[in-house]
């Protein structure tokens, strides 16, 4: 009983325990949070930067076809596709089984962080490889068909290169293309036979780290189990001469419905550029939209387009209007839809994402 004048204390319940994922989620958990709304934040000033250019584009337009430019958004589909039919049969061939759909929908994510993003090929990159990994792929693996997807990609937009330049009558050196393309074919041989033969370089691989660890002072056995695991998990890999082929065509499809997409464009406000011209613009547009300077190459990929479509004979009115158009498939609507899909179907294996960073610090630790 309490004494008179003593006012009773409040007896406290006992708190319940901290559950295992609040402390997995630790102090740091308005992160995601953050990062996302620097996300829609960016997403905004990009399209507030975006809009005085399309907006001049828009003024260009007078006359549009909406069927050509159902044909350029179909063609844009197609080329994804093509592009997610490379990605899947290589990772058939290592073994990995995953569908088209899953395939395609990691296709669209990668190719909105590359065309959004800041340092957009770095997350990209990033993202494919974890998804594969999830999907059964070896860290081995994965890099490879990173590594080969990207070999393929290159080869098969040089040669559009290379066609458009000839179609167009421009006198290429028969010695800078085959030496290109020989450089690209074995580049591309040497990864398929490495996959094969894994055992052709054990060897070379063991003397290697010998004498590395002979000057490092390391035991003569440091690294010899890592070497061996590489080895291991790029026996897993069979690609076969069919397997190539098809992966080539694939590609093929994925340059050849790309192009597709900038014509159907062009014809959509009326423009007859060139075949060769079409050529060496897409070309053009694609090389220089590899230097990371703008997330989706803003500016100078648009600058490039003009100049080149110009020079193949579309008229400054309709230039401005094609390129309009070819955009707003190519970057704004892909990338509006890979986001969709990512907040969709990759949103919620954060927590898995987090496992498997930590794994990769295990791998990645002195002597594993």
């Amino acid at each position: 009983m309490a004494q008179p004048g003593n006012t009773p204390r409040r007896l406290r319940r006992p708190r319940p325990p901290v559950a295992e994922t609040s402390r997995a989620r630790g102090r740091f958990w308005w992160l995601k949070w953050l990062l996302g709304v620097a996300l829609i934040a960016l997403l905004i000033v990009e399209g507030t930067i975006l809009w005085p250019r399309l907006n001049e584009y828009w003024q260009a337009l007078t006359e549009i076809h909406w069927g050509w430019v159902a044909a350029c958004v179909a063609a844009q589909a197609v080329s994804l596709s093509g592009y997610a039919s490379v990605q899947q049969r290589l990772l058939n061939a290592a073994g990995v089984v995953a569908g088209h759909v899953k395939n395609l929908s990691v296709i669209y994510a990668s190719t909105a962080m590359a065309l959004t993003l800041p340092a957009g090929q770095v997350f990209s990159t990033t993202f494919t490889y974890k998804q594969t990994r999830k999907w059964g792929a070896t860290p081995v693996v994965a890099s490879w068909q990173l590594a080969v997807c990207g070999v393929i990609a290159a080869v098969t937009l040089a040669l559009l290169g290379a066609a458009g330049a000839i179609a167009f009558g421009t006198k290429v050196s028969p010695v800078t293309l085959t030496i290109s393309i020989i450089g690209m074919g074995l580049l591309f041989l040497g990864l398929r036979y490495i996959a094969q033969n894994p055992g052709s370089i054990e060897r070379i691989g063991h003397r290697v780290l010998a004498r590395y660890n002979r000057i490092r002072k390391n035991p003569l056995s440091y690294g010899m189990r890592r070497w061996s695991e590489i080895l291991k998990q790029l026996d897993s890999v069979e690609l076969s001469r069919t397997d190539s082929v098809i992966a080539f065509g694939w590609s093929a499809i994925h340059r050849v419905a790309d192009v597709a997409c900038l014509g159907f464009a062009c014809w959509a406000v009326g423009a007859e550029p060139s075949f060769a011209g079409l050529l060496i613009a897409f070309t053009a547009a694609k090389a220089v939209g590899s230097i990371p300077f703008f997330p989706g190459g803003l500016g100078y990929v648009d600058t490039a387009l003009i100049a080149a479509l110009t020079f193949a004979g579309v008229s400054g009115a309709q230039v401005f209007a094609s390129v309009l158009v070819y955009r707003m498939v190519s970057l704004v609507m892909v990338a509006v839809v890979g986001w969709i899909v990512f907040l969709i179907t990759f949103r919620a294996t954060h927590h898995e994402d987090l496992a498997m960073d930590l794994e990769f610090e295990r791998r990645e630790q002195p002597g594993v």
